[in-house]
């Protein structure tokens, strides 16, 4: 966070907006409605919130021309306040500076390059032939493995593994735990036993790319596993092989996206969404949550399947009944086959 906060004037000039209140008023922390103080940022995003905005003792409020009128405090007028807040959050709430250097306990191969400006973290491998690019933050416990590339300002949190021929591309985000590279689940049938094909791609994430925790991106069996720029990926989500993701995708958590599916531009993918492989998705395509898709989905849209839930006396009795589905469709088709033989004899009798 900033030492001192920030002026309303200085705020709003930095995020282009218009303001009303007092230009002096500073603020440095940031907290919703009901619990925000005077020295705190606020926004109004969602207006079944609106009724707050009378009540709340924050320090500046980001909001629309339309709710402008009902804040009695200070106000900066957005038209997408949601996206103005996180640009203010941004400014109060910097990344830290990246300090070069190595920790004393991380091992870096003499054949390693690394530039003066980027910082390896304590316990942190970096394997023969790769090359850290200037102000990338290695975070304790990572494993880089060898020809890893990662370009400038790219942040690698904490016991990240970035398996060998990664490349990462430039002010990439990676939390704990995330795998890039893993050999992908490729294998051949001899008989009873399973054979595994080497995989010899590689994966590559583009500009601007967050991978969650615990995600992981397995690497190309023949060409490469690509994430496109500005893609992001939650917690927990499995990327198969040679899958490729367009640019400024993203996938929200327990997602897992089977081998070579080629996936558009701006796209959003809820959680819990199972994609089968050798699939191609559209730009603009939207599944929401729990979606399973088994077939190709190109035209832009929102896509929906899955089950909501209900009352488990009402979902045992639908089980039930879908156990008999096939054989009611069955007697529909005989009915449907002896009303049509009564209406031609109907007819024939007319005549």
């Amino acid at each position: 966070m900033t030492a001192d906060g920030i002026l309303l004037e200085e705020l709003a000039g930095r995020l282009g907006e218009p303001y009303r209140g007092d230009p002096r008023r500073r603020v440095s922390r940031v907290a919703d409605l009901v619990n925000a103080g005077p020295d705190c940022l606020s926004f109004l995003g969602d207006r079944k919130y609106r009724r707050h905005l009378a009540d709340t003792r924050a320090g500046v409020v980001i909001l629309t021309e339309a709710d402008a009128d009902a804040a009695a405090v200070p106000v900066v007028i957005s038209r997408n306040p949601y996206l103005s807040f996180a640009r203010a959050a941004q400014f109060l709430f910097p990344e830290p500076q990246v300090r070069g250097g190595v920790h004393p306990s991380a091992v870096v191969d003499a054949a390693a390059r690394i530039d003066a400006s980027a910082w390896i973290g304590p316990t942190s491998v970096i394997e023969a032939g790769a090359w850290i690019g200037p102000r990338v933050f290695i975070g304790p416990g990572c494993i880089i493995g060898e020809g890893v590339e990662i370009d400038a300002d790219s942040r690698l949190v904490a016991r990240v593994t970035l398996c060998h021929g990664t490349r990462v591309g430039k002010r990439a985000l990676l939390h704990p735990g995330a795998v890039i590279g893993r050999a992908g689940f490729g294998f051949a049938k001899d008989g009873e036993r399973w054979v595994r094909i080497p995989q010899i791609g590689r994966a590559v994430l583009g500009d601007d790319v967050e991978i969650g925790a615990n995600t992981t991106v397995d690497r190309g069996a023949i060409g490469d596993t690509r994430i496109g720029d500005g893609v992001k990926l939650d917690n927990h989500i499995q990327i198969g092989h040679n899958v490729q993701v367009g640019e400024h995708t993203a996938m929200a958590a327990m997602t897992g996206i089977s081998g070579s599916t080629l996936i558009g531009r701006n796209c959003t993918i809820a959680g819990a969404v199972g994609m089968a492989g050798h699939l191609v998705i559209g730009d603009q395509v939207h599944f929401s949550g729990q979606a399973m898709v088994t077939r190709s989905f190109p035209d832009a849209g929102s896509y929906s399947s899955g089950i909501p839930a209900m009352p488990s006396a009402e979902w045992r009795r639908n089980v039930a009944r879908f156990r008999h589905l096939d054989e009611l469709s069955r007697r529909l088709k005989q009915l449907e086959a002896r009303v049509a033989l009564l209406s031609a004899a109907l007819g024939q009798e007319e005549d």
